[in-house]
Formats: structure tokens, sequence, C-alpha cells
């Protein structure tokens, strides 16, 4: 590091505020039920998440609409993958949602959930023998991921007497490299083999791995899918109908003007230890629906969209969303146990919660989550910039739940709380562990309004709340 960068560091910077979006339900609940809030924290202990199903069902409706606008038919499936509550798969039986399951473990919770098998689909690479199984007595669709992985399905299915709905993953033009899906020379022998194990076997379609958020490879590698899908056709697969586009429906979690600011002024001198991380999510991205919009949209040959293209050839997709339909639909509370004043000698302070960064999962990416948290306090309100990076209570060095210097508007006190809002897509329990012993946090369920089901509330209730996994 450069003398000049470690002066920089020593006296300290001022911290880039970075607010994070905050859904209507949100918003009340911060504003109007503080109270509750806090008991819940202190009853239930630190780290809390917060999870708020009601939120779900309604992304889930937006991104119905935006794919009807694009005049585009699909199946939206939950990626169970994003968030390990009960509640949103619940959800989803109950608006006709399916679910998207990588282990055997996660297709029992979306069965019990009330999800029927035909609306959920079985991803993940050279999925084990016990998940098939269950895949095949359940009708679920699965994306077959080798040419090894077709022979067990197929054998699976004939020792049942049934027959297995199945998409050939595959790797598209520009992904030769990838660990996931079949080359292009499997997948013509995939599809020849899918003809000759027809009775136990229906090729429904096609399916692809794809990392990044660009709407136009998307596309692109939608219309490659297509386009296998008519050429099975050719070679006696008339089901082959679907083309499965994943997930990677982006996020906004910060203003876009906000986020372009922050990353022309990012440097390392804004973390603690002066970290220096290469990559973030696009906290700034597009919203989902808007990205739906310009994935259906986009031109795949003599003008022609890929929705017109799939309507012309009786094509349906299928998405896989978990961040997306988990948009501000958790946050995670966190109860401030010490602070380490260093403002003296380094120009910011440490402040230490009540858990770890295994509940904010960003650090498995390498990168931090960089949304400000918000500070509740009990204390006297005082007009003054409060530099502070974020620690875990672990005996780890590197358990830093926001290693990026916060500008907090007031001093950090033990026992005041910390709100990191928007962590239910793939932060909240992707990695947590009963490290040092802790029990795994709770996650509480909250509801403002109706709920599904005709269940009691509306405008003025009070909050209702369980404990997730409890009805």
């Amino acid at each position: 590091m450069s003398r000049q960068r470690s002066e920089r560091t020593r006296a300290g910077v001022r911290p880039f505020a970075l607010p994070a979006l905050r859904h209507p339900t949100v918003s009340t609940l911060l504003a109007d039920h503080r109270t509750l809030l806090a008991d819940l924290l202190d009853g239930l202990g630190s780290p809390l998440h917060v999870v708020l199903p009601e939120v779900f069902e309604e992304n889930a409706g937006r991104l119905r609409q935006a794919f009807a606008e694009a005049g585009a038919d699909a199946d939206i499936l939950f990626a169970k993958k994003a968030n390990k509550a009960d509640c949103y798969v619940t959800s989803a039986a109950a608006l006709g949602v399916g679910v998207d399951v990588a282990s055997a473990p996660e297709l029992v919770k979306a069965l019990a959930g009330g999800v029927p098998g035909r609306r959920i689909g079985i991803s993940g690479p050279e999925k084990d023998d016990g998940l098939l199984t269950l895949a095949v007595q359940h009708g679920c669709l699965v994306a077959i991921d080798s040419i090894g992985e077709l022979r067990r399905l197929a054998r699976t299915a004939r020792l049942a007497g049934r027959q297995a709905a199945v998409l050939l993953r595959s790797r598209t033009a520009g992904q030769s490299s990838s660990r996931f899906g079949l080359s292009a020379d499997e997948r013509r022998a995939a599809v020849g083999l899918c003809g000759e194990l027809a009775g136990h076997i229906a090729l429904r379609g096609f399916s692809f791995h794809l990392n990044g958020y660009s709407p136009a490879e998307r596309a692109t590698a939608a219309n490659e899918m297509i386009e296998h899908c008519l050429d099975a056709r050719r070679r006696g697969s008339p089901s082959a109908e679907l083309v499965n586009i994943g997930g990677g429906l982006p996020v906004r979690y910060v203003e876009l003007r906000l986020w372009n600011e922050f990353l022309a002024q990012n440097d390392p001198a804004h973390y603690h230890a002066a970290k220096d991380f290469k990559d973030f999510y696009p906290y700034g991205g597009q919203p989902a629906a808007e990205a739906v919009r310009a994935i259906m949209a986009h031109p795949v040959g003599g003008g022609e969209s890929l929705s017109a293209k799939a309507n012309r050839y009786g094509i349906r997709f299928v998405v896989e969303p978990g961040r997306a339909l988990l948009d501000q639909a958790g946050f995670t509370l966190f109860r401030v146990q010490q602070v380490d004043d260093r403002r003296e000698s380094d120009g910011y302070a440490i402040v230490t919660v009540a858990g770890s960064s295994f509940s904010l999962s960003e650090q498995w990416f390498n990168s931090d989550y960089l949304p400000d948290p918000l500070l509740m306090s009990a204390q006297p309100v005082a007009d003054e910039l409060f530099p502070a990076c974020v620690a875990g209570s672990t005996c780890l060095e590197s358990d830093m739940v926001t290693w990026r210097k916060i500008g907090f508007p007031r001093p950090v006190h033990r026992g005041d709380h910390l709100v990191y809002l928007n962590t239910a897509g793939y932060q909240m329990d992707s990695n947590e562990s009963p490290f040092h012993d802790a029990p795994l946090p709770s996650k509480v369920v909250l509801r403002l309004g109706d709920g599904l089901g005709g269940e009691p509330g509306g405008a003025g209730a009070p909050p209702r709340w369980r404990l997730d996994g409890i009805r």
C-alpha cells in the first residue's frame, strides 16, 4: 500500500452515503413498530431475520405482469436456495408459483409447503439417486447435466414404471468452458438418447447456466435454446417446448445515481484495513421487471423479438428468480455488543455486533454488502457523523459484517440496534452455521396487511408475527 493511501487511512476519509431503498411495508415497520422489532430482537436473540411474505407475493405478481405485458408465456419457479424460510414456499404454493430445488431436503420442503411436483424444477449438477427417485415419483421437471445422469434418471424411471420429464442443460456458444451442462456434441447425443428412451424419458426442452445480469446475453442464450427445441422436434421429440432462462434477474438496492457516484469514488481507504475488493453485486442495477421486458423484447433475428419468436414456435419459458422474488422481502437486525472508538488513531470506530458475517453472506463472494445499515438507538439524538465499520463477535480476523466505513448520523452505543435492509435474497442464511456453538438465528414472519387465504389484518391493524415454520 502506498504511503499516500496509508496516510489517508490513518487520517480517515469521509464515508460515502449509500442508503438502501425501502419498500413501503418496510418503512412502516421501521417508523411505526420499532418497539415491536426491539422486543423481538431482545426476546429471540441477535441476529434476527425478519421475513415478509406479503412483499414476496407482490414481487411474484409484478414478474407475472412483466411477462404478460411482453407477450410471453412463462412459468415462475422460486429458486429455493436463495432463502431457507418456509413462509416463501407457502406463499408460492398459494399463488401457483413453482419452486426450483437442487437437493432432496429442498424438494421435501417444497412438497411439504404445498407445491405440487409438476410445479417443481430440479436443477444442480449430477444429482444423487435419492433426489432423482423423489423427482420421478412426484413428476418433477429434471434438468439433466450429463449423459451419465440421463441414463441414471431413465433407469430410475423404468424401475418406478414412470416417465420422467427432462430439460437438457446445454452450454451456450459463449460458455464452452463452463463446468455445467452438455457440450454441443453431448447435447446432440442426449437428444438421440431421449428418443431411444422415450418410454421412460420425455424431453420437454432445454436450459442453460449463465453468470451475470445482462438481458442481451440471456436473450441470446434463450434464442439458442429455442433452436435446440426446434432441432429436437425434427429428431422425434415433439414435446420439446420449454426454454428455461434461469435466474439472474437483477435487483436495485440503492439509487442508480448514488451507485454510479460510489463506483467513481470507491477506494480501499473507505474500508477497514484498506480492504481492496475487486467486484461487487450491481446494487444500482435494473429492476427485475424491466429486465424481463428487455430480455423478451431483445431482437433475435430479422427484427423479431425473443417473445415473438417463442410464440411463433409454441415455446414457453421457465424462469427461476430467487433474489428478484425476495427483493425487499426481509431484513436483518443486529444488537450492538461493543464499540471500539478508534477515531483519534484510525479515523473510525469498530462496532461489534452480537452475531457474525455468516448472516450476511456477501463475504462468500469475496465482496462486501454495500447498502448502509440503519442505526436504531435509544440514546438522545446527536447530530454528529460517526464513521465506523461493523465486525462480528467471533474470533476470526476476517469476520467483518461491513468492511466499509459507514457514516452513522450519531455515535453508536452498546445496546443499539443495526438494521440491514433487503437481506432476504442470498444474504441472511446462505452461509449460517453454529460456529462457536451459537444457535442459528431465528426468522420471524411479519405481516401488515391481509394475508393469503383471508387472514385477518388490514390498514391500521398491528403487525402479526410468528416464528417461521410454525403455523
